[in-house]
């Protein structure tokens, strides 16, 4: 049995680490971080490109056994594990990380960005297709009278997404990166619309026999 309420306790005291202001040096590098599912595992694949072309710099993916549902609030808990083997991998590290997870728009300032954020010691966004939590006004959405993050409409005729700040960014600073990144006709920033791509690829390849997990 998954004890949630000592998930929610790690949360509260890991989201205290959190700083929503730029806090990182440079910014040459952006990875895009995505996972798929087969069967009972998760597989976790990263895209590190350059920010001012787009180009691939790097791929990695990790295969980890999914402990856990989905349970919205607790996607780090699942996805956590394959993301930081694949993380780890990397030759060179991204000066921010985009996942297509909440950072502080969450139940407990605490999102799967900001819990990858706070684990890599690094800036981190999170993207959201769907608002699970929070009061939308305008473009900004708040949750006790705190902006936690963007409405931003990144393909003409299409739902907005969700940008919030992970960890070592402002809210600001995470939705011009994500605008800068973003290329016609794809809804998501361009690092993390080719995780999303490669993720799917590889995990096609290890069901089929063709990789190992």
């Amino acid at each position: 049995m998954i004890d949630f309420e000592k998930l929610k306790e790690e949360q509260l005291k890991l989201a205290k680490k959190v700083i929503v202001r730029d806090s990182f040096d440079k910014l040459e590098l952006v990875g895009g971080a995505d996972c798929a599912f087969s069967s009972e595992n998760v597989v976790a694949a990263i895209v590190v490109c350059d920010y001012k072309t787009m180009d691939v710099r790097e791929k990695a993916f990790a295969v980890a056994k999914a402990n856990m549902p989905y349970i919205a609030g607790f996607l780090a808990y699942r996805e956590g594990a394959a993301i930081s083997e694949a993380y780890s991998k990397l030759q060179q590290k991204p000066d921010v990380m985009i996942f297509g997870g909440n950072g502080i728009l969450h139940p407990r300032r605490f999102g799967l960005a900001s819990h990858m954020g706070v684990a890599f010691d690094i800036a981190s966004i999170g993207i959201a297709k769907q608002l699970l939590v929070g009061e939308e006004k305008g473009n900004v959405v708040y949750i006790d009278k705190e902006a936690r993050a963007a409405a931003v409409v990144t393909r003409e005729k299409s739902k907005p997404v969700y940008i919030s700040p992970g960890h070592k960014i402002s809210l600001k600073t995470s939705a011009e990166i994500v605008k800068k990144c973003m290329k016609f006709p794809h809804k998501l920033p361009e690092p993390l619309h080719l995780a999303h791509k490669y993720v799917n690829e590889v995990r096609d390849k290890i069901e089929k026999g063709k990789l190992k997990a």
